[in-house]
């Protein structure tokens, strides 16, 4: 009781002694819903091209949005510079049209795009997997907090492992299982193939189950294929990183030594250990390699009185390009994903301008490379610009999307840092209140940048209307949000239409991300991470 006191007393603390910021909420300025559409119709336009890195969308793009900043009166955030470099490799794949399973049974042709996908991190012109020993290594999991070990015992090298999506606490019914039904990292398919590269095996399969890896495989179909961007490293890499169809592992696991098993009850087990299939698997990849700069964007307004802290607003401008079609369209205009976001670091940075100075200095950085694995964020957590200890916090926008004025904010991570206080009081002045990400087993906290933000201790916040709209009931705003994932998340029909868009909850929630970076610029307090937080540590 004394411990739940003393935190009720440090917040209410926090939120009314402050007295940096004195003007009332009539005085505060409102973010520009006119701004906000016309810049989503700009950036999704198809004169962007998709936004891809490496393409004449990227110039475009980084191009606009340098101007954009520049007729704002932002100053450039890198130096003399509006653009941090960031050094990729393009990788250009073409897989053999057949993925080959072989056992003593026959072989299982497993088709290009219907049945798997298949790509490497590796800068070689071809690469692939001959005859390699397939392993069923459970949910590809080493976590020592945990006692979880799904690659033990054996000897990894010249063998492809098998895993699942997701982590063990995924629909087990068991909150003490890792984080129960909420996704750990390791439930993420960027982990599992570092973590196969780790243990020496040379390519891992991920069996795609579209509830647990909450997308479809349209999704894979179209964001596994074609032209792929990785940062230089030297981290071990696997010959190939592939996903294959549920379908597909039926009729494996059918060819196999587990034939009649339950292979995801057994993966589930504490005491799982990998099991060989008595099987093996063929597919090449011809690869076209170019390596080349893709670009953040970044913008400054310099502070008055502590202008070496700095609050970030960051968004990802990049999409997919111009990729397969589907319906006639070629284009991958990213509106909602992520040209909202985008648009809304211009509608912030605006608003600002027309607030007046702040006590802190504010930065938006607009990072590249995100679809591919927030590759301009991890970049610029390794050579940030800006001191992570006088970093206060990362305010990220991605994906804002909603039919109308939302009564909740989602906030995606909650209870990881104090941020979520601030959000809490910008919520409770527009009448709404505050939840956890209701479907936390979806892994958002590490789909987007500012998690690599939180990787090197600055505390991030991640939060939008997601939930229950104030004239909007929560069945309707669900089947809004699965239209959106079924339909148009990551397909060229992801589009602006200025007439049937709604902003109004859009324009909302940029008003309180506005609003607590606001409190935070005129403030002297730095967020803290809660005890408990991963996070905490790299803080400290």
């Amino acid at each position: 009781m004394i411990k739940n006191y003393l935190k009720i007393l440090v917040v209410a603390v926090l939120f009314c002694s402050c007295d940096n910021d004195k003007r009332s909420n009539a005085d505060i300025v409102e973010v520009d819903q006119t701004t906000i559409g016309k810049q989503i119709e700009r950036l999704a336009s198809d004169e962007f091209l998709g936004r891809k890195p490496f393409t004449e969308g990227e110039v475009k793009t980084v191009n606009y949005l340098r101007d954009e900043f520049e007729k704002l009166g932002l100053l450039p955030g890198n130096g003399n510079s509006f653009s941090q470099d960031v050094p990729m490799v393009e990788i250009t794949g073409t897989p053999s049209e057949n993925m080959v399973i072989s056992g003593k049974n026959g072989n299982i042709n497993l088709e290009y795009l219907k049945d798997f996908v298949a790509t490497t991190n590796k800068p070689e012109t071809e690469v692939g997997l001959d005859n390699s020993e397939l392993v069923f290594a459970g949910y590809g999991v080493v976590a020592p907090e945990y006692g979880w070990n799904d690659y033990e015992g054996i000897d990894w090298k010249g063998k492809t492992a098998v895993v699942l999506i997701n982590d063990p606490g995924f629909k087990s019914g068991d909150s003490t299982l890792f984080k129960g039904n909420e996704m750990t990292y390791y439930g993420r398919w960027t982990y599992k193939y570092e973590e196969a590269a780790r243990q020496g095996a040379d390519g891992l399969i991920i069996i795609h189950d579209t509830e647990p890896a909450a997308y479809g495989w349209n999704v894979i179909e179209s964001g596994w294929s074609g032209a792929r961007l990785t940062i230089e490293s030297d981290m071990p890499l696997l010959n190939v990183e592939s996903w294959i169809s549920g379908e597909s592992a039926e009729k494996m696991f059918n060819a196999s030594s587990m034939k009649g098993q339950d292979y995801k009850t057994l993966a589930r087990n504490k005491d799982f250990k990998p099991i060989p299939l008595d099987l093996s698997v063929t597919v090449d990849i011809k690869n076209e390699i170019k390596k080349d700069n893709s670009k953040n964007v970044v913008a400054l307004i310099p502070g008055t009185e502590r202008k070496d802290e700095y609050i970030i607003y960051s968004a990802h401008w990049d999409h997919f390009g111009i990729g397969k079609a589907i319906d006639g369209d070629s284009i991958y205009n990213g509106a909602v994903d992520n040209a909202s976001g985008t648009a809304g670091l211009l509608a912030i940075a605006e608003a600002f301008k027309k607030n007046g100075p702040t006590k802190r200095s504010i930065v938006f950085i607009a990072v590249t490379g995100e679809e591919q694995g927030l590759l301009g964020s991890a970049y610029y957590a390794e050579n940030p610009i800006y001191d992570p200890k006088k970093t206060v916090a990362d305010i990220n926008i991605d994906a804002l999307d909603s039919p109308g004025k939302m009564k909740d904010l989602t906030i995606t991570g909650y209870g990881h840092s104090e941020m979520d206080e601030y959000a809490k009081e910008a919520a409770e002045k527009q009448d709404r209140y505050v939840i956890p990400d209701p479907e936390a087993e979806k892994g958002y906290f590490f789909r987007s940048d500012h998690f690599n933000f939180a990787k090197i201790g600055i505390p991030a916040l991640y939060a939008s209307g997601a939930y229950e709209g104030f004239d909007i009931s929560i069945d309707d705003i669900k089947k809004y949000n699965d239209n959106y994932r079924l339909h148009k998340y990551h397909q060229p029909s992801d589009e602006y239409d200025a007439e049937t868009t709604e902003l109004s909850g859009v324009r909302l929630d940029l008003q309180l991300l506005f609003e607590v970076g606001l409190k935070l610029a005129n403030d002297d307090y730095f967020p803290k991470w809660y005890d408990g937080s991963e996070f905490k540590a790299a803080r400290e």
